[in-house]
């Protein structure tokens, strides 16, 4: 406001002077002065909300309030303060000292500053928000590049290069929510042939959790490095992390190590989500307990032993991919992930696939939520050695060379009459078996009572728990597997009903669900573990007859 003070001063003067100019200029006329000194006012000073209810031109002696300010203005100096107030809000203020002329300022000079406050505390607004937009761009910009430069820092920080594996493919993705993020991955190579497989996942996202994040990977590296068995190197990261881990924040992970040359696979789980392995249709969980790293001090970690054969696959992935959401806010879920792997077909790459159905799901408008970090580490199959034979037998052909192809998934909610969904879904994917009808009629009688079985006794009719149907067809025989989550009490396969103890109520009627099944079928198996229960059913397909004589 110097230039606007300068030119009031410059009017003022001129008027003065015009008034004067027949009178001699005294050779001592003090000089003309501006006052720039910028004065800060508190928010809450009584002043404010005076020029806000009186807007216009006040003589700073004349006022009487217990104002900071005021007190400084009259100290130094100040006659008249104009406000300048634009839309309700103070946004500057004009003050003047003495008048060269020694004369008190007039109505008219008021009137005059009072015009010109009204429109310069326009203009004094707009260039304040231009001002503001100028800096708050500024500040994007540094920012912008600060993120760059994080996600710069953040990629070195994942390999930059997948190792060479002979004997096995590894395939790796990685997709921040954010320009960074906390999820992270690793590959530690041992000299004696074994490899460190390391995926792991930060509460929280942006810069807080990258920087947690790169702690995280050097502790763990650092760890590995002493030759500890994955469960050592959890528990010693978790205790080097958690001094120094921000509040409120902790470290899932997933440690192992693989011995490239036997597939002898030892892990351990810091709170992370279980991996899958599967081939040929079977899923199943590598699962090992403990607690999330950085929580607490002084823990302890599960670890589990397993041999990866030839052609078996696993997948490492953060909680980004399954708690991802479609338009209508349902989530992508375990189950589906299970269902998918279950049913791959062999190609694109698994990560593709799970790329593809991701895309699928989400929908082309879909705003990413959590960081996604995939891994999948497959074994390749072994060349064919096995020299010819001749037909096998039937139990040979049927048990133990069978081959299963992935049909069809479905998942189901356990919801009461969803049977009859069961029903349908199993008999289209068997029309291309030209099946008699007694056999399809049986089949559908046997998958219905499993399925209502899984709905009621393993999910509990929870609709957010789905039971989970497979169809799955080899050279001799199909298999209908139906899958629930009620791990607490495993299945059983059934005893022969006693229905005369039944009749007579010494018995509970309940109880003829399995051995039903039983009886329509060639064979049924029941795989039991502390998460899920599987009912498959064997129809044998050698000339139809698989159909039970007994039904």
């Amino acid at each position: 406001m110097v230039t606007l003070l300068q030119k009031i001063q410059q009017k003022l003067h001129w008027r003065n002077t015009h008034k004067e100019q027949a009178q001699p200029k005294p050779v001592s006329s003090p000089t003309r002065q501006t006052i720039t000194q910028v004065m800060d006012i508190a928010p809450n000073d009584p002043i404010v909300a005076y020029f806000l209810s009186s807007p216009h031109a006040v003589e700073i002696d004349k006022l009487q309030l217990d104002s900071p300010i005021l007190h400084e203005w009259k100290a130094n100096g100040v006659k008249l303060a104009i406000p300048l107030v634009n839309q309700g809000e103070l946004v500057g203020l004009i003050n003047l000292g003495k008048r060269l002329s020694e004369q008190d300022y007039s109505s008219y000079d008021k009137g005059l500053l009072n015009s010109l406050a009204t429109q310069a505390a326009s203009a004094l607004r707009v260039a304040q928000l231009v001002q503001n937009q100028k800096a708050q761009a500024r500040e994007r910009e540094r920012m912008a590049h600060e993120l760059e430069v994080a996600r710069l820092i953040q990629q070195t920080l994942l390999p930059q290069e997948l190792p060479n594996l002979p004997g096995w493919q590894l395939t790796t993705y990685y997709q921040p929510a954010r320009a960074v993020g906390g999820d992270f991955y690793d590959f530690i190579p041992y000299g004696d042939g074994r490899l460190g497989l390391v995926v792991g996942d930060v509460t929280d996202k942006g810069i807080p959790a990258a920087l947690v994040m790169a702690t995280t990977r050097s502790i763990l590296r650092s760890a590995a490095q002493e030759n500890l068995s994955p469960g050592k190197v959890l528990e010693s990261s978790n205790n080097l992390l958690f001094p120094d881990i921000p509040p409120r924040m902790f470290v899932t992970c997933f440690f192992a190590i693989l011995d490239l040359s036997t597939g002898h696979l030892c892990y351990a789980n810091a709170g992370h989500d279980l991996p899958y392995r599967w081939h040929e249709g079977e899923v199943a969980e590598l699962r090992a307990t403990g607690m999330p790293l950085g929580l607490m001090p002084g823990m302890q970690y599960e670890e589990k032993e397993t041999i990866l054969a030839h052609g078996e696959s696993i997948l490492l992935y953060s909680d980004g991919l399954v708690e991802a959401h479609d338009p209508e806010r349902e989530m992508f879920g375990f189950p589906r992930l299970i269902g998918l792997l279950g049913s791959y077909p062999g190609e694109p790459a698994p990560i593709d696939y799970l790329r593809h159905e991701l895309a699928a799901f989400t929908g082309n408008d879909w705003e990413q939520e959590d960081d996604i970090t995939l891994v999948t580490l497959q074994r390749t199959p072994a060349p064919d050695t096995t020299p010819a034979r001749g037909e096998p037998s039937e139990t040979e052909g049927r048990e133990t060379q069978e081959s299963w192809q992935p049909l069809q998934t479905w998942t189901i909610p356990s919801e009461a009459g969803n049977e009859r969904l069961a029903m349908t879904y199993v008999a289209e994917a068997v029309k291309p078996f030209h099946l008699s009808s007694r056999s399809i009629d049986q089949l559908q009688t046997a998958v219905a009572e499993a399925t209502m079985n899984a709905m009621e006794h393993g999910n509990h009719y929870n609709p957010e728990v789905p039971v989970i149907l497979e169809v799955l067809s080899s050279e001799h025989s199909l298999a209908i597997r139906i899958s629930d989550q009620g791990g607490e009490q495993p299945l059983q396969m059934p005893d022969t009903p006693d229905i005369d103890a039944k009749l007579a109520e010494l018995q509970s009627p309940r109880g003829w669900g399995l051995f039903l099944i039983q009886n329509m079928v060639d064979d049924m198996r029941i795989l039991s573990d502390e998460h899920t229960h599987t009912i498959e059913l064997i129809f044998h397909l050698k000339g139809d007859s698989h159909v039970h004589q007994n039904a």
